[in-house]
């Protein structure tokens, strides 16, 4: 039997990201030399890469950058387990790549995978974090604003973790506390629009066909069913337009109002969490 403890099982773990059971055969197939295990680990997960591409990666990080509240970048970078997503080497991906998208401002992840990070492409970048952690790791999506004021707000649903939410706003002027406000509000109520203009023509014509369906189930008056589909579709505007949301600091204002207050213009926000489309 290998000579190793249950101590250097939990260090080869910590030092390449694998699985437990895959260092404990690294370690038995070395004898117990740390070394040779990480080595082995390392051409393992190299071998490995292609496989990954089925598995799901649930997990990750949001990370984001901003310079000057002028100009600010926001990504998502997935893994398969929470035990990566907090290793030192994952968290600083996420904030290379964020940074790397302030910079050059990518039109889309295609674009994005083929810019360089530390002189290589970011896709290769993305392979070898793949075979260095053992966990399939990709990029689904980002956003970038440039103009106005901007501000990023990162939220740790879970204090052991690294940032899992997070959003993005951009103003038409500077407000240093309404775009906190407005970022914080965003991460914390999930607005898919900024106002009933934005929402499409199919969204709201599902939202009444469901209103209608379910007044006709619930048995109410035909005569009535018109005024209970409209106010239906009116909660769902104010549940995900974010100009209609009430405040979540003072619930008798909207955000319209708060905006309207302070003479603000919301140009443009995105809200990202973690393995949530």
């Amino acid at each position: 039997m290998a000579n190793y403890a249950a101590e250097d099982v939990k260090k080869l773990r910590e030092k390449t990201g694998s699985g437990m059971m895959d260092c404990k055969k690294a370690l038995d197939e070395t004898d117990g030399n740390f070394e040779a295990a990480v080595e082995l680990l390392r051409v393992k997960g190299a071998k490995d890469v292609g496989k990954r591409e089925g598995r799901n990666a649930s997990n990750g990080i949001v990370s984001g950058a901003v310079t000057n509240n002028s100009e600010g970048s926001f990504v998502e970078v997935n893994c398969e387990t929470d035990f990566v997503a907090k290793t030192e080497d994952f968290i600083a991906l996420g904030d290379k790549v964020a940074k790397l998208i302030l910079q050059e401002k990518p039109k889309d992840v295609e674009a994005l995978m083929n810019l360089e990070l530390d002189g290589k492409k970011v896709q290769q970048v993305l392979d070898e974090a793949n075979a260095h952690m053992g966990e399939k790791i990709e990029i689904k999506r980002f956003a970038q604003f440039s103009g106005g004021y901007v501000s990023l707000y990162l939220h740790k649903p879970d204090p052991s973790l690294p940032a899992g939410i997070g959003a993005l706003v951009q103003l038409a002027s500077e407000n240093e506390q309404v775009a906190k406000d407005l970022a914080q509000q965003i991460a914390a109520m999930a607005p898919l629009y900024l106002s009933r203009e934005d929402v499409p023509a199919d969204v709201i014509e599902a939202e009444k066909r469901v209103a209608e369906q379910t007044a006709r189930e619930e048995g109410k008056p035909e005569a009535a069913i018109s005024k209970i589909v409209e106010g239906r579709v009116g909660s769902y505007f104010k549940d995900f337009c974010l100009l209609e949301q009430a405040w979540v600091r003072d619930n008798k204002k909207t955000i319209a109002n708060l905006l309207s207050e302070n003479g603000v213009e919301v140009k443009n926000f995105a809200r990202y969490k973690v393995g949530q489309s």
